[in-house]
């Protein structure tokens, strides 16, 4: 099986070249890392560049204008790209303990998506580890928040990493799925504009399909630095379009990947060929 890491970003380089540090250092390399990026300011480029020039794997930079919050469209180009069977997906503000794409390696069933969790790093321990320019964090550490999930136990996961039918708790920073499912889903919606519900619409899409979630649990850590909650002026219409697509059953978006991908791939969507593959 093939992974495609997925990280999603704008302006935070110093949080991104952590991350991307945190890849280098994988037990177990992913195939490809693409970042997805909604915009960033050029030293965002640089930087990336910097690293991939020295990177044992490929480092691909997929940006896009900004013109707002467009993570959907974002993160729909990095998909269409990708080359990976499965794509794993956080967000670039997230620091990888070393197995974490060998724990999804192991997770990862097929009909099923995975949803990790994240440990909370506050305010205080965000900065200092973006000044030391790593991580060193504990279960007893000062300024973890929801402990419980620095813990890795492949025998603790075996028992606690559940199936689920529930919606509630969905968050792409830290998620898993097969990249078919997303072609046939049209991956991310991208009507949705602005914070909030493209991360749940995008699974309720999926779980209408048939496909399950699964919750992974004491492996594939995944440490988030704090930042100031995003603006949430678009949230109503948002939620209006997801109350849509759980009341109507909807396993398709009409504004979403396809937009994005080459003749073969949209040869697999539900909707057929409908508009060109895209350049960075």
């Amino acid at each position: 099986m093939t992974v495609t890491l997925i990280i999603t970003t704008y302006n935070w380089k110093e949080a991104l070249a952590l991350s991307l540090a945190s890849v280098l250092d994988q037990a177990v390399l992913p195939l490809e890392v693409i970042v997805a990026d909604d915009g960033s300011r050029p030293d965002t480029g640089a930087m990336i560049r910097e690293l991939a020039a020295r990177a044992p794997l490929p480092i691909h930079h997929c940006w896009q204008e900004d013109k707002g919050f467009r993570l959907a469209r974002s993160r729909n180009r990095a998909i269409a790209r990708a080359r990976g069977e499965y794509i794993v997906l956080i967000d670039g503000d997230i620091i990888l303990e070393r197995h974490f794409i060998a724990d999804h390696l192991r997770a990862a069933r097929p009909g099923y998506f995975v949803q990790g969790t994240r440990v909370l790093l506050n305010q205080w321990l965000t900065t200092r580890v973006l000044s030391q320019g790593y991580l060193n964090a504990s279960f007893c550490s000062q300024g973890v928040e929801n402990r419980k999930n620095c813990l890795r136990s492949t025998i603790l996961s075996r028992f606690f990493s559940l199936p689920s039918r529930r919606l509630p708790g969905v968050k792409t920073c830290h998620f898993a799925f097969w990249r078919e499912h997303a072609i046939q889903a049209n991956g991310f919606n991208e009507e949705l504009v602005g914070w909030g519900r493209e991360d749940s619409e995008f699974v309720a899409r999926l779980m209408n399909s048939g496909i399950r979630r699964r919750n992974l649990k004491f492996n594939g850590l995944a440490y988030h630095l704090y930042h100031p909650i995003n603006a949430r002026n678009h949230l109503e219409r948002n939620d209006a379009i997801l109350e849509r697509t759980i009341r109507e059953q909807l396993t398709w978006c009409e504004q979403g990947l396809n937009a994005h991908l080459g003749a073969d791939d949209r040869s697999r969507c539900r909707g057929g060929d409908a508009g060109g593959c895209q350049s960075d």
